[in-house]
């Protein structure tokens, strides 16, 4: 009994290390004062900068495009490839695999440069389609290892029973095999539109003119020295080291907790969307 209470006691200092922060970011996102920790009063007024600022809603708008289209070519390849791993074994697949593995592994600034140079040598100007075309390629073998986890858990007999009762292979597929993976489909999207969406390094080599996304956007801001505003909003993107010069830098603790609100609240209604689809049965 006595080392069940140390167990709780120590899942709720846990709790409290991980969420207490969040929770005081949330207070003094409301903070009317920009440059203490003073509570000076309720405001809305870092909100309102939020989302009147031009600049970072049009690379949040690049980002949002890149992320979807990248995410969707993601889940198609990653579930064919996973499929194929899985249910059609073929000669020299462990070196396939292997190959797979690889823009997981490699650094990604070895990657950029690799897919700029890809980019120069086959004389495709760098765009928005560039982009999408690396985030894919990182993104793919993502979906393929959460797919073909999931699908390793299911009973190939079930897809048997249905081809013996006269299903063609597509049909068994869709009506057996799909239903059953889209709990790990949905968790691979996720996934990979998380990735996408926060990628720095490999965006940094493959943006053109006009394609820049919301953290080559902040990371413009944090070198030409922009307003403390623009700077509090880019640190919603890149959660590591923003977070530092956000709050102990340029102090502007309001408009950066404001930010980081509007964040929690879009991952929190995602995750609650993968556990009513299934996820949480998956689990």
């Amino acid at each position: 009994m006595k080392t069940r209470s140390w167990l709780v006691a120590a899942s709720v200092a846990d709790l409290l290390f991980l969420y207490l922060p969040i929770a005081i970011l949330i207070v003094f996102s409301f903070n009317a004062s920009k440059l203490s920790a003073r509570w000076q009063g309720f405001s809305l007024e870092w909100y309102a900068k939020l989302f009147t600022d031009q600049a970072l809603l049009a690379a949040t708008v690049n980002s949002l495009i890149v992320a979807t289209v990248s995410t969707v070519l993601a889940v198609v390849l990653g579930v064919l490839t996973a499929v194929a791993l899985e249910r059609q074994p073929f000669r020299w697949q462990g070196a396939f695999e292997g190959l797979l593995l690889m823009p997981i592994v490699i650094p990604e600034i070895m990657m950029g440069v690799a897919m700029l140079l890809f980019f120069v040598m086959i004389k495709l100007p760098l765009s928005l389609l560039t982009m999408i075309i690396a985030h894919t390629i990182f993104n793919f073998p993502v979906v393929a290892l959460i797919v073909r986890a999931r699908l390793r858990k299911l009973d190939p007999r079930l897809e048997e029973a249905a081809r013996d009762l006269g299903a063609t292979p597509w049909v068994a597929f869709k009506r057996v095999t799909l239903p059953l993976l889209m709990p790990g489909i949905v968790g691979a999207l996720l996934m990979a539109f998380t990735l996408s969406l926060d990628d720095f390094i490999i965006s940094f080599f493959t943006a053109g003119v006009g394609s820049t996304t919301l953290p080559i956007k902040v990371y413009g801001m944090l070198k030409s020295a922009v307003t403390p505003d623009l700077l509090g909003g880019a640190r919603s993107m890149m959660i590591g080291n923003l977070i530092q010069h956000q709050y102990l830098v340029v102090r502007d603790w309001p408009f950066g907790s404001a930010l980081s609100f509007v964040l929690m609240a879009a991952v929190l209604a995602a995750l609650l969307y993968y556990l009513r689809a299934g996820g949480a049965r998956s689990l």
